[in-house]
């Protein structure tokens, strides 16, 4: 059983119009081509859709029930059309982001607050990764855009910077470093830390530590920037976080003091296999993210 839109758009046609004759002309229809895709829906179907009579036609019970399926299923074509012209526009779709730990806790939430706000038709797949994992699930297709940090190999992705991201210490405020102005890791490297679930940033500390001859010492791992605050507030250990992050800290107990070196200074960076290749809304959110900070 088959039929095709215009047989259903030509049934709906003829029972609006009242006769098969003033449908196949609103149609653009022969009669005679019209009278025949109505009797081969009706010897497909079994049974009769239109009764005949001398003012016209109208439908039978089961030409109604034929008609109810078919303003429903012509209604979610255009509904579908109109949706495909949205992706094709770049209006709506799903894009798919991966961040680091360091661009989420404060670098992307007040710019994808933005960017949503602006677009309401896009919505966006976030998923927080570590940098490295992030560049390979680009380079392999499996996300359209990564922000991650210079630590990583980027490979052959394109990249652009979007922001500069300072480290610091933060300490309990009866700590021996609290109102220092700036601290060097190696003055530090032996306390006890407690740590933020940021492979990246424990693999960047790990390497640095390891050209000091010495290992960092975490007593607990946490995933939340609030709870590694708490403990370094108790005096369990030290936490080393970006700036933006540790400025989400409210509390009065701690101190936070930036690492001195160079390399404390890490480069955030937007990336992608190919910006051009992007789609249409990826490549929105890519514009998005690359602008100025007071134009975000």
């Amino acid at each position: 059983m088959r039929f095709d839109l215009t047989d259903m758009r030509l049934f709906l046609t003829v029972i609006e119009r009242g006769s098969i004759t003033a449908g196949a002309q609103a149609m653009h229809l022969a009669l005679a081509s019209a009278s025949e895709r109505i009797a081969g829906m009706e010897a497909a179907l079994g049974a009769a859709l239109l009764e005949r009579n001398r003012r016209g036609v109208q439908a039978t019970a089961a030409g109604d029930a034929f008609a109810g399926h078919a303003r429903t299923i012509l209604g979610q074509v255009e509904q579908m059309r109109g949706e495909l012209r949205s992706f094709g526009t770049g209006l709506r779709g799903r894009i798919r982001l991966l961040s680091n730990t360091a661009a989420l806790a404060a670098f992307l939430p007040p710019r994808l607050t933005r960017f949503l706000a602006d677009y309401p038709d896009l919505s966006i797949d976030l998923d927080e990764r570590p940098s490295v994992e992030i560049v390979q699930a680009i380079a392999e297709g499996r996300a359209e855009l990564g922000v991650v940090s210079d630590t990583t190999d980027l490979g052959k992705l394109e990249t652009h910077l979007i922001a500069q991201d300072q480290l610091v210490v933060v300490a309990s405020r009866a700590h021996r470093i609290a109102g220092e102005t700036a601290v060097a890791f190696s003055e530090i490297v032996g306390e006890a830390f407690v740590g933020l679930s940021d492979a990246a940033l424990e693999m960047h500390l790990a390497e640095r530590a390891s050209r000091l001859g010495r290992q960092v010492a975490y007593r607990i791992r946490m995933r939340s920037v609030d709870n590694v605050g708490m403990l370094a507030e108790a005096g369990i250990g030290l936490v080393i976080l970006s700036e933006a992050s540790a400025r989400m800290l409210e509390r009065p107990g701690l101190s936070i003091v930036p690492l001195s070196e160079p390399w404390a200074t890490r480069r955030l960076y937007l990336c992608a296999r190919n910006f051009d290749a992007l789609t249409p809304h990826a490549h929105l959110l890519a514009q998005a993210l690359k602008a100025p900070a007071e134009a975000a």
